[in-house]
């Protein structure tokens, strides 16, 4: 359903470790509507859900649940430096639209509720 990078699953394992290693910790990819493109994408450290989609990957555990599944199928998830700092970068096949942040996206199917960029 959704893939990590070496670099990604790297950085999720320094924060967990840097706020307490709490084993029961995993990475959220959730969707929400908004951004500049309709539908924005959020990742946050969580505890699983009952009805999460639970993948292990890169000795990560990434939690999805089930209204983001069908919008971030078959996304891998990276982690990039910069020369400002750095961040996640989700590659999404799913998405025909997104915009220069990189955290807003379409699909054909869904537009969601497109806000102004600042």
């Amino acid at each position: 359903m959704v893939t990590l990078t070496e670099k990604a699953a790297l950085k999720v394992k320094e924060i967990i470790r840097e706020r307490g290693g709490d084993e029961q910790l995993a990475l959220r990819l959730y969707v929400t509507g908004g951004g500049c493109s309709g539908l924005s994408y959020g990742l946050a450290l969580d505890q699983p859900r009952e009805d999460d989609n639970v993948i292990e990957v890169e000795g990560v555990t990434v939690l999805v649940d089930p209204m983001s599944a069908r919008f971030v199928k078959g996304s891998e998830i990276d982690y990039k430096e910069a020369l400002m700092g750095g961040g996640f970068a989700i590659s999404n096949p799913n998405a025909i639209r997104t915009c220069g942040c990189g955290s807003s996206f379409r699909t054909a199917d869904e537009e969601g509720e497109p806000e102004l960029c600042d």
